[in-house]
């Protein structure tokens, strides 16, 4: 039980890339155990194995957030292994873009079942161990600046509506828990050099798009996913104790830019 109290341990789920892979990667550098959660088992354990080799306790799981019995099973197994969760970050998801009038329902629910369920049964299951064990924790969410405005690009309904129901949801669970002593915030990353970011470009589109963002978002140029993880591990620390209910923009000026040239 000593080890518990002197080392965090934190959920992350979409752990085998971008974001995720490299919030793990900052956890294991300052001494978190790192529970890696991805629905590819291979890339989640070498994320934990990566935070291994930097000296963290790491446990790589597979995990389809849309299955309440897996991700209850996944926090199951983190607890037995490390103790109850002190953070969990519950970034697991996809864009799956589409036309609304053209957009099958089966990939609408799709969406809505890993970006918004996923991320309800995460919190919940993570929320669970924390009042359980009388841990003052904190959940850190991933939202998008899609969830607050329209992309010009078109074809993000689906996506947009789970990104401004995880902002609500985010809200919510704020006010709700905040007498526990458990912080729950958003992150919004802006346009990060992942493979989400380009899952509705062809391919030799790619060059071009990324010149284009480059010349657009004030900062001059897209997000690496480090960028995100500094700010995605300050939720998750005491540093931003008196933080809750926030949606922390890290979007190289995006939001803060207006559409019109003038």
């Amino acid at each position: 039980m000593l080890e518990f109290v002197l080392m965090r341990s934190i959920i992350i789920t979409g752990a085998g890339s971008g974001i995720g892979r490299a919030t793990a990667l900052a956890c294991a550098k300052r001494g978190d155990q790192v529970v890696a959660l991805d629905i590819n088992g291979a890339t989640a354990e070498t994320t934990a194995h990566t935070c291994r080799s930097l000296g963290a306790n790491a446990l790589g799981i597979t995990c389809d957030v849309r299955d309440e019995v897996q991700v209850r099973d996944a926090f199951a197994q983190s607890a037995e292994k490390f103790g109850p969760v002190w953070g969990v970050f519950a970034n697991a998801g996809i864009d799956d873009g589409g036309a609304i009038h053209e957009l099958p329902l089966e990939r609408w629910n799709n969406t809505l079942s890993i970006n918004l369920t996923g991320i309800f049964l995460c919190c919940k299951y993570g929320l669970q161990q924390m009042i359980e064990a009388g841990i003052r924790g904190s959940v850190v969410c991933s939202a998008s600046p899609c969830g607050l405005v329209a992309l010009p690009v078109g074809g993000m309904g689906a996506y947009s509506a789970t990104k401004g129901g995880i902002s609500a949801l985010v809200r919510c669970m704020a006010v709700d828990y905040a007498s526990r002593g458990i912080r729950v915030n958003a992150i919004v990353p802006g346009a990060t050099e992942t493979g989400m970011l380009w899952n509705n470009v062809t391919p030799p589109e790619i060059e071009r798009m990324r010149a284009q963002l480059n010349r657009e978002i004030p900062l001059g140029r897209i997000g690496q996913p480090d960028d995100v993880a500094k700010a995605v591990i300050w939720l998750l620390s005491d540093e931003s104790a008196y933080v809750t209910g926030s949606q922390l923009v890290c979007d190289g000026g995006v939001l803060a830019k207006a559409s019109i040239s003038i």
